[in-house]
């Protein structure tokens, strides 16, 4: 009778956002008629509140971003402002993605670590008693905080891969891909200045200039004084 009436169970809840000094639960003493207070050790609030705010302000950019990628597509490309914004925030948020999912998942295991049942009966009084045996009946289910700390690392690589994409939209982008077909162009008009300078160069080198009436006979008087030269002689 005794040892049944000894068979106790006792639960404790924690969630979000796991402000485990907060959580108390009430365990058996030894006498039976007596219970205890007791409280979680660790506040973990701050790593999951902020990761649950970037989710949250991403949602919202995300919903925005759409709304002037398909109705304010003018206002979007004027004066390059929307992409370079565009850009930017893209590349903040995936810095952010990063640290909120590493801040998370190290919360989440120190969370696991201070719920664990074998740590949490060496605060029960009744537990350090050799003659008691206490043991856990169900563990803590993690499926749900394990797959938000996924899912984070996973928004963190889409941001990511999205600043390439979006680095395509700036000017940047657009000049940087301008500047090599400058140059020859440039280059093939100096050639072009050059050779117009050269064959003016050559026609005021001559003996007979553009003007007069005996510009185009510049064959003949090449000709001509080898043969006055002849004649000299």
């Amino acid at each position: 009778m005794e040892k049944a009436s000894s068979n106790l169970s006792m639960g404790i809840d924690f969630a979000y956002p796991f402000r485990l000094h907060q959580v108390s639960f009430e365990a058996p003493m030894c006498e039976g008629t007596r219970r205890e207070r007791l409280f979680l050790v660790g506040d973990y609030s701050s790593s999951a509140e902020f990761f649950v705010t970037i989710a949250v302000f991403a949602f919202l950019y995300s919903l925005v971003a759409t709304v002037a990628y398909i109705f304010f597509q003018n206002k979007y490309r004027e004066n390059n402002r929307g992409p370079l914004i565009d850009f930017i925030v893209t590349v903040v948020f995936s810095f952010m993605w990063l640290v909120s999912s590493s801040a998370w998942a190290k919360a989440l295991s120190d969370v696991k670590v201070a719920t664990d049942p074998d740590e949490v009966q060496l605060f029960i009084s009744a537990c350090k008693d050799q003659t008691n045996k206490c043991a856990s009946v169900q563990g803590p289910r993690w499926s749900g905080l394990n797959t938000s700390v996924v899912f984070g690392f996973l928004n963190f690589v889409l941001w990511a891969g999205n600043i390439w994409f979006v680095f395509k939209e700036t000017g940047w982008h657009k000049g940087a891909a301008r500047q090599p077909g400058g140059p020859p162009e440039k280059h093939s008009g100096s050639f072009g200045q050059q050779q117009a300078y050269n064959q003016d160069s050559f026609d005021q080198s001559g003996d007979y200039g553009p003007q007069g009436e005996l510009g185009p006979s510049s064959e003949y008087s090449q000709v001509g004084r080898p043969t006055s030269f002849s004649n000299q002689m």
